[in-house]
């Protein structure tokens, strides 16, 4: 059995489990005692965050053989501890891990016109999604305002903040912010335990979950996204990129005079003008003349 200052990773990691989702209360002690129920212990380490002396959500449980190890990870995945499902899986160092990097935003005050995909071609030129843009939806399918963006790493979710808050997607000035986090206690992800947490599993080849992405998200898409999309021309890529303004309404031009009738008065002609006698309306009257009413003033 190793030393208690030994790390999981210098373990048998083919006899080792990842345990992700742990409450707050968890401890080794306890996470020691549930996992001995499954197969034969070696050793239970769950990581310390240095900065405010609490674990980090996730731990690892070796035990003596691999055998025990498959057999823990099918029995443990999904139970509830202190209410929280545990996400477990093998920890073997020749299989992709996966964590919840926590790097989630909030996209706020949308436009009813933008869609899924439009969040896509706007979001994904920051870095790699983890899973498809969502947009909160009522029961019959209408947006209400609103939607999330899971990224793989903080570098991209930072990114998309300085670049798309207060920046216009449509008709409208969106909100980017770090969203909150599903434990209900007003906390938003983005945080220092998360980053630690994400700078660790990088470290040691733990990969964010990713989610397949819908194909219809990249039906159309361009490297630079939709065009003319955002209406103030403060866009990373400059006024040429997705940021560039909307270009104004074109000039009404007048169409051509039809056959045999006079051209339409220039610009700035005074309203009583007049076309020419015996031009358009009313036909003279036999002696040329034309009748009351018609013809310029003082035409008679």
């Amino acid at each position: 059995m190793s030393g208690p200052g030994a790390r999981h990773w210098e373990q048998n990691k083919e006899a080792t489990i990842y345990v992700g989702n742990l409450h707050e209360s968890t401890t080794q002690q306890l996470l020691h005692q549930l996992a001995a129920h499954h197969g034969r212990v070696q050793k239970v380490h769950i990581p310390i965050d240095r900065v405010n002396g609490k674990h980090q959500g996730f731990g690892f449980v070796e035990y003596n053989t691999e055998a025990d190890a498959t057999y823990a990870a099918n029995i443990l995945n999904n139970v509830a501890l202190f209410g929280q499902p545990l996400r477990v899986n093998k920890a073997s160092a020749d299989k992709q891990k996966n964590v919840e990097i926590g790097a989630e935003l909030f996209v706020g005050n949308l436009d009813a016109m933008v869609d899924e995909k439009t969040l896509y071609d706007v979001f994904s030129r920051f870095g790699s999604l983890t899973s498809a843009p969502k947009i909160a939806r009522d029961q019959v399918n209408m947006s209400k305002g609103y939607g999330f963006i899971s990224y793989a790493d903080f570098e991209a979710s930072d990114a998309a903040i300085e670049h798309m808050d207060s920046q216009y997607i449509m008709n409208k000035a969106i909100t980017v912010q770090y969203a909150f986090k599903k434990d209900g206690k007003g906390e938003r992800h983005g945080d220092d335990a998360e980053r630690m947490l994400a700078k660790q599993a990088k470290a040691h080849g733990v990969a964010p979950a990713v989610q397949p992405l819908p194909a219809h998200l990249f039906q159309g898409a361009t490297p630079n996204g939709p065009q003319a999309m955002l209406g103030d021309g403060r866009g990373p890529h400059g006024p040429s990129g997705y940021g560039a303004p909307r270009p104004g309404p074109a000039q009404a031009s007048l169409p051509p005079p039809p056959s045999g009738l006079p051209a339409r008065p220039p610009t700035g002609a005074p309203a009583n003008f007049f076309p020419p006698p015996n031009s358009f309306g009313p036909p003279p009257f036999a002696n040329g003349s034309a009748p009351p009413g018609f013809g310029p003033p003082g035409y008679r």
